[in-house]
């Protein structure tokens, strides 16, 4: 229980402190997870059928991939966003509307195309922080004059 606890404390903690940036990774990385978890249950057996005992479980990871891709429609920023938010914004769409036709489906093509984009996505974002971090550890800081 004790270790249930230190973990559930680790996380809530590391979510308070992230920046942006790293919460829209972290957002990223649960998706891929869910995806990859369904994918997983998935596993189609001879009959090519998805088995009926996981077609639930299936159906909760792809659930919450889509909870988690509405989660970053709604965090865009439109404003200063731009044309990068709203192509965003109709890539999220997209994604959660093919989702909605795998899980129906039970569709592992549908399932993998998403995953993969997802991942890319994360990569990117992956390469925009190390970048912005890189730029601000180069930059050179302004003084204070207190001498008057």
């Amino acid at each position: 229980m004790a270790i249930t606890n230190a973990l559930s404390t680790y996380r809530e903690i590391r979510i308070k402190t992230a920046s942006q940036g790293q919460l829209v990774i972290m957002l990223y990385d649960e998706a891929v997870k869910h995806l990859d978890r369904g994918l997983e249950l998935l596993g189609v057996n001879t009959s090519g059928k998805a088995d009926p005992g996981k077609i639930e479980k299936i159906s909760k990871s792809i659930l919450k991939t889509q909870e988690i891709i509405t989660e970053l429609m709604v965090s865009l920023d439109f404003d200063q966003g731009g044309d990068v938010a709203k192509n965003l914004f109709s890539l999220y769409t997209w994604f959660n509307q093919e989702l909605l036709e795998a899980n129906v489906k039970q569709d592992a093509r549908r399932i993998t195309i998403i995953r993969n984009m997802v991942n890319e996505l994360r990569g990117a974002w992956v390469e925009i922080i190390a970048k912005t971090s890189a730029e601000m550890v180069n930059r050179p800081v302004g003084g204070v004059n207190i001498a008057g």
